[in-house]
């Protein structure tokens, strides 16, 4: 008997707003179904005045309830507008746009960026995406869209580019240069977690600066090794389907012609470059003396209400790192035009613009997925299901009898595991520090040791969650230059393409902390992983 060829089944593909969509009618009825259980938690945080444990009760919120619906109804629209990957992704897109618009992105990729080896440019994006966490989440914003055009004008697949900047800032979350917006929001609920064992506990603000500097070096090579041994050959090549179709064509040529033509571009592309480096020279002085303090005229860009300099520029009020996406997407506009000027690649203002609109014409389906995934994690959090899990999960450490590595290593791993549905490290902080820096203490861990378990525990799984609000960026720009339009990058699709990332990096960052603790080595200027 003869065997028939089998049928195949067409994969069926939904889109990734389709599946947003189905994501949020499932947290709605889960939040209904959990609260009907009484899902709730009880966790303990520091009061600042007496130092004492006061008990917090956390529950679901029903959110398929008459109040509930009216929520989501009622802040619909707030909800999208005050999403913070939307502003940011406009401003930073405009600028780049524009640079794009006039040729100055392009002329400055092939003129410099393009000596870099495959493994230096790769180096340089983790590298900048990874000390971008100095200042939140802005690397999301800059560094995707960016970072997929240079990969481009270098003839490398730009989707390739869109992942290195991703894990880049995703899986370093936290670590970088110099001391910024975490530790500002991290180190009040350790210091206030370590007076509960010792009154006399004084944690600086630069605690941690060794460690995070070392660490951001080690991650990008190792993120680097990933990308370029691992990842990049399973993309392949980025080729549109129209170049296929090219078959050889001829022409004649007047080859003296064609070289003054050559040599006359690139004297006016030299000229281009040099005036958008004196307008971002003349930029960068103006950035620089604003933030210097009681000087005439400067201090524009720092929250002087703050008394300490770190948080007059990282603070929760500072005006440098609320308007750090504005200054960037402002260099990139005044750049931009300085080289549209200098090599007449411009000619008015109406061709900046209209050069820059027909970048946005892909963007579409980016801007209804920034709406809908808006609403997912509004009504996510609402539903305070995280924030309830997480609480079960430092309630569970806190009855453990664990010291030494054992503590550190399953800390880690119930933050990294928290992370995955509360993403915010300061929210997951004040929920876990009351447990984990006194069991850390009383296990002679000190307690700035303890706040770099967060730090590797929020970095572990942080870009492995469709919960992070910068994943719709990513997720987003992976359809747009994706060239398989029946084909979508799905949520599943998304997070298997960047598995090794996550797994090699997850296992990297457990070396680093265990190494660091059995070697004794300083996390900072006079401080160690033990008391």
């Amino acid at each position: 008997m003869k065997n028939r060829p089998r049928l195949k089944l067409k994969k069926f593909y939904f889109h990734p707003i389709t599946i947003f969509l189905l994501l949020t009618l499932l947290v709605i009825v889960l939040s209904g179904l959990l609260n009907l259980l009484q899902a709730q938690a009880t966790y303990n945080t520091v009061n600042v005045n007496t130092n004492d444990l006061e008990p917090t009760l956390i529950a679901v919120e029903n959110l398929l309830s008459y109040d509930g619906l009216k929520y989501i109804i009622s802040n619909a629209a707030k909800n999208f507008l005050s999403f913070a990957p939307l502003s940011m992704l406009l401003m930073s897109l405009i600028g780049i746009t524009i640079a794009e618009g006039t040729g100055f992105i392009e002329t400055l990729t092939r003129r410099h960026l393009k000596k870099l080896s495959k493994s230096g440019l790769t180096f340089t994006v983790i590298f900048i995406a990874t000390i971008s966490s100095l200042i939140n989440e802005v690397g999301y914003a800059i560094l995707i869209p960016l970072a997929a055009l240079i990969y481009f004008i270098n003839n490398r697949n730009p989707i390739l580019g869109i992942i290195t900047a991703y894990c880049g800032v995703a899986f370093s979350y936290g670590v970088s240069i110099f001391v910024g917006s975490m530790e500002i929001s991290l180190i009040n609920y350790t210091k206030q977690a370590a007076l509960l064992i010792d009154e006399n506990t004084h944690i600086a603000l630069t605690s941690n600066l060794i460690f995070i500097i070392v660490a951001s070096i080690i991650t990008s090579i190792v993120g680097t090794l990933i990308i370029e041994r691992i990842i990049a050959p399973k993309i392949g090549k980025y080729k549109k389907e129209d170049e296929f179709s090219k078959t050889e064509q001829y022409r004649i040529v007047n080859l003296e012609e064609e070289e003054q033509k050559e040599i006359e571009k690139e004297k006016y592309e030299k000229r281009g470059l040099q005036f958008a480096l004196v307008t971002s020279i003349i930029l960068l002085l103006i950035f620089i003396y604003a933030l210097i303090p009681n000087l005439p005229g400067s201090g524009l860009l720092l929250d002087m209400k703050e008394k300490i300099y770190v948080k007059q520029l990282f603070g929760e009020n500072s005006y440098f790192q609320d308007g750090f996406t504005f200054l960037v997407s402002l260099v990139f506009i005044l750049a931009g035009i300085a080289y549209g000027i200098g090599s007449k690649s411009i000619k008015n203002d109406k061709e900046i613009i209209e050069n820059a609109s027909k970048n946005f014409q892909n963007l579409g389906s980016v801007f209804i997925l920034l709406f809908v995934m808006s609403q997912f994690i509004a009504i996510f959090r609402k539903s305070n299901i995280g924030m309830v899990v997480t609480a079960w999960l430092a309630n569970l450490l806190g009855h453990l009898s664990l010291n030494g590595l054992p503590l550190i290593i399953v800390s880690i791993i119930f933050i990294a595991v928290a992370n995955l549905l509360l993403t915010s490290p300061s929210s997951k902080w004040l929920i876990f520090s009351p447990v984990v820096v006194p069991m850390c203490m009383q296990a002679n861990i000190s307690p700035q040791f303890a706040q770099i378990i967060l730090r590797v525990g929020d970095s572990m799984t942080k870009g492995y969650t469709p919960l992070l609000a910068s994943f719709v960026i990513f997720i987003g720009y992976l359809n747009v230059y994706n060239l398989h339009k029946d084909k979508p990058f799905t949520i599943h699709k998304s997070l298997e393409i960047i598995t090794p990332y996550f797994l090699i990096m997850s296992i990297t960052w457990i070396l680093i902390i265990v190494g660091w603790y059995i070697l004794g080595l300083p996390i900072g200027p006079g401080v160690y992983p033990t008391l």
